[in-house]
């Protein structure tokens, strides 16, 4: 068990995004008192000098790294530069200022797309940088590689309590469902609730066949509380359900949870992606987490969400 109380100051990079504020609401539930987050006008991480400032002042036990620019592939082959870019930036200022400020415990949250395209399944943590990346999000990708080694090196170093934890594709309320950056289970579920009205086709990328594990977000946000309050033995752990699904099947599972009674049509000329990214998360389910929402519950409560916040979804969510 870690020393960390209920007392202990916790600050949230990126608190108001999906993993963020599904963070924060585990942690209010366990009786958390002192969670600290500022929004991107408050605080920019992006500037290495309010990154520092803000650390110093504020003195946090912990730092929980959540704050990313994210997206799927149509954004990560768009915009290659800021997604490398402002990801190193983000996550560098938050674990170069923690280092310096002495905090001892920083949980860096990263994606399954840091392993290689072709790795063997399902991935394991030793499978790190021994191939090629995806080549439709590397960007990003390197990005977080770089910020799990920052981790690694300064546990490595200095013995302080650094981890990473490596998600799955995640889903959940405060998704973004934009159809120009979101992710491929969000964006489905708007394209298959929009054409509901009318049962109109709705035209999908690829083939269908790649194979997806999926992580609700609160899975995740426990997998965070687990972390907090426990000192972990590595420096890296995946974190998924160790199940997974034809991109064809999770259509048909969001089709009929929302309604939608017409066609779908795979548009073969568009990019599959990684064949198939199964995460194998025993380190982490043997040291006592394990995921517990399943996916067409997952999926139902999500779309509910959605149905509550049509009005105010946002567009584009850079957190």
């Amino acid at each position: 068990m870690s020393n960390i109380s209920k007392d202990s100051k916790i600050y949230i990079a990126g608190h108001r995004g999906m993993v963020g504020s599904s963070v924060w609401r585990a942690l209010e539930a366990k009786g958390y008192k002192t969670i600290i987050g500022k929004t991107s006008a408050e605080l920019d991480l992006r500037h290495q000098q309010a990154v520092i400032d803000f650390i110093n002042n504020e003195k946090p036990d912990i730092i929980i790294d959540a704050a990313a620019r994210v997206g799927g592939i149509l954004a990560n082959n768009e915009n290659p530069y800021p997604f490398l870019m402002e990801n190193l930036q983000i996550q560098n200022n938050l674990i170069d200022a923690a280092h310096k400020a002495d905090i001892q415990k920083f949980i860096f949250l990263g994606s399954s797309c840091i392993y290689p395209k072709f790795a063997p399944q399902p991935l394991k943590e030793e499978y790190l940088l021994t191939d090629s990346l995806e080549p439709t999000n590397e960007w990003y990708a390197i990005a977080k590689i770089a910020g799990v080694k920052a981790c690694e090196a300064i546990r490595k170093q200095y013995g302080k309590d650094f981890v990473s934890l490596m998600p799955t594709n995640l889903y959940g309320p405060n998704d973004n469902f934009d159809l120009k950056s979101s992710h491929v289970l969000p964006a489905m579920m708007r394209k298959f609730h929009e054409a509901k009205a009318t049962n109109a086709p709705v035209k999908l990328w690829g083939s269908g066949t790649p194979m997806r594990e999926f992580l609700h977000v609160d899975d995740l946000a426990q997998a965070v509380l687990f972390a907090v309050e426990n000192i972990l033995l590595e420096h890296l752990y995946n974190v998924g359900t160790g199940t997974d699904v034809t991109i064809k099947e999770l259509a048909v599972t969001i089709q009929n949870i929302v309604g939608h009674k017409g066609e779908i049509v795979w548009d073969i000329t568009k990019p599959d992606g990684t064949p198939r990214k199964l995460m194998d998360s025993s380190k982490l389910q043997n040291e006592g987490w394990k995921a517990k929402v399943m996916l067409g519950m997952g999926i139902e409560k999500t779309y509910d969400w959605f149905l509550k916040h049509i009005d105010n979804i946002k567009e584009v969510k850079i957190i």
